[in-house]
């Protein structure tokens, strides 16, 4: 059977270069394009020297998709720079996968609000679907234009998605709490990421106003058909990769702390990626991954559930969700190309 052609647009950054590492050995795909403004024409292994005699092509510029008949696009570009293309895409033409924020909201005036942009195609915005799976599987299965979820709202969505669905919490008393890898903030030269500035430090940061806030609420909302509102707050640590999201919300009822766990292990028993653990997840049990991890429990003193989760950012939290997506887009088997195990230690 030939195999399903893809392109890489923005192909030069960490995530980009994580949709490569996990593409080059799925069994049902070839990589036809890899795209990069900047850097057309070098070798994507001299970038990127680790895939050295593994892929050796030249990035091209973006024009050039125009030279392959391409079964999907995956977009690894900036926010704000994925709707400028997908405002002049063909639906006809390919599928599309994008991995920025551009089309994870609901609607124009929220993107307008968190982000700060004017949205250029918002025409678009309900026909995208919000890529994660274990969710939103059917939906995925049919669409053109999927979100990739971010980093954050796919760990805390994950944990919270058991409670919300059945109204074992408040749905509007929810705090989440995150730690990021530094890789989160991209491969781009900061200096808040600078390596002086993150070794031995810890801080919070986008206080009140983070951008994945109303992502995290929205499809929430979209998933439980409920209206919800939670008070999300992110934290840089010193780390390269990896995310761990804690959640504190009140539950509607009385709780037993046995059966939420069993409640857990029955609702996600059929996810290949989704760990439900007995004690509280560790970053280093994910990495590389595209597992999440997700440990929950009770507070009998506070009246609070909790939950803990843990994910890489750049395989589950954005590339490895990513080809998840793409498996069930084109019919695969959903975890090919994704059955990797962690790095440890």
């Amino acid at each position: 059977m030939p195999k399903h052609k893809i392109g890489i647009v923005g192909a030069t950054g960490y995530t980009g270069s994580e949709l490569v590492r996990l593409l080059i050995d799925h069994p049902d795909v070839s990589i036809e394009i890899i795209t990069s403004e900047s850097k057309a024409g070098t070798s994507f292994s001299k970038i990127n020297p680790h895939f050295k005699g593994r892929i050796d092509m030249k990035l091209e510029p973006l024009k050039n998709l125009a030279d392959h008949e391409l079964d999907l696009v995956f977009l690894a570009l900036p926010h704000g720079v994925s709707m400028d293309f997908i405002r002049d895409w063909n639906p006809d033409d390919f599928r599309v996968i994008d991995l920025s924020g551009d089309f994870r909201l609901g609607s124009a005036e929220e993107y307008r609000q968190w982000y700060h942009k004017k949205h250029k195609a918002p025409d678009l915005i309900e026909k995208a679907v919000f890529g994660l799976p274990e969710l939103f599987r059917d939906q995925i299965r049919n669409a053109r234009l999927v979100a990739n979820p971010g980093c954050y709202p796919t760990s805390a969505i994950l944990a919270l998605a058991p409670l919300i669905k059945n109204e074992i919490i408040e749905p509007e008393q929810i705090m989440i709490d995150s730690k990021s890898g530094v890789s989160g903030a991209g491969a781009k030269a900061k200096q808040q990421t600078h390596f002086p500035e993150v070794f031995g430090n810890f801080s919070a940061y986008g206080l009140l106003k983070h951008r994945h806030t109303p992502e995290i609420q929205h499809n929430l909302a979209r998933y439980a058909q409920k209206s919800t509102e939670v008070l999300f707050t992110p934290h840089l640590i010193p780390i390269d990769r990896g995310i761990l999201t804690t959640t504190y919300s009140t539950p509607t009822k009385d709780i037993d702390k046995e059966y939420l766990g069993e409640w857990y292990y029955s609702f996600y028993e059929k996810e290949y990626f989704i760990r439900v653990v007995d004690d509280p997840p560790n970053v280093k049990h994910v990495r590389g991954s595209n597992y999440c991890d997700i440990h929950v429990t009770y507070d009998e003193r506070t009246n609070k559930v909790v939950t803990v989760s843990t994910i890489d950012n750049l395989v589950k939290g954005a590339a490895g969700q990513a080809v998840q997506n793409m498996n069930l887009m084109f019919g695969f088997i959903e975890r090919s190309g994704l059955e990797i195990s962690p790095l440890s230690p």
